[in-house]
């Protein structure tokens, strides 16, 4: 069956918490409340077969001037294997180009995926061990200013540490 993304609506976030709610369990994403979803519904896209029924998601995060993050992948247990997820994470590096940005990160257990996709582990980014590819000590410091928790967990931030899921950080240069 053919899949099209779309940008998600407010009506699809009962369809969004339905893919993501088993890969909480799983301990493979982090939970997010309706209220946390409904906020940030516009960065988010979602993967429905003509029927109009939701099989996948994913969100884009802008971090910085040229770097986002993509957040909530998930895709339908019926689905995967289906170059669903590919066709997410396509549509959000068309989203995160137009919008100027150079650079993708994802925090992930999923390491095959993204990495037959392009993106490549980096370590830590912390402010003792960050290189300048990564970002610079003037952006690392604005960053640090952010109250989202995507953006401490990518800044290995002290109050995100340790990385109790152990999941790994990636990035792809777009």
């Amino acid at each position: 069956m053919s899949v099209s993304v779309r940008p998600a609506r407010t009506a699809d976030v009962g369809a969004i918490e339905s893919l993501i709610e088993p890969l909480v369990a799983q301990r493979i994403l982090l939970g997010k409340d309706a209220v946390v979803l409904y906020e940030s519904i516009q960065q988010f896209v979602v993967a429905e077969y003509a029927s109009g029924t939701v099989v996948g998601c994913g969100a884009l995060h802008v971090l910085w001037r040229d770097l986002g993050e993509i957040r909530t992948v998930a895709v339908a247990e019926s689905s995967r294997g289906m170059g669903v997820g590919k066709t997410v994470l396509t549509a959000l590096e068309a989203q995160a180009r137009a919008l100027g940005l150079e650079r993708l990160f994802c925090l992930t257990f999923e390491t095959g995926f993204f990495g037959r996709l392009g993106f490549g582990v980096i370590g830590e980014v912390g402010i003792e061990t960050q290189t300048p590819s990564i970002v610079t000590p003037e952006v690392f410091a604005e960053l640090a200013r952010s109250h989202d928790e995507g953006v401490a967990e990518f800044l290995d931030l002290a109050r995100v540490k340790p990385n109790t899921l152990g999941n790994t950080r990636m990035l792809k240069a777009l």
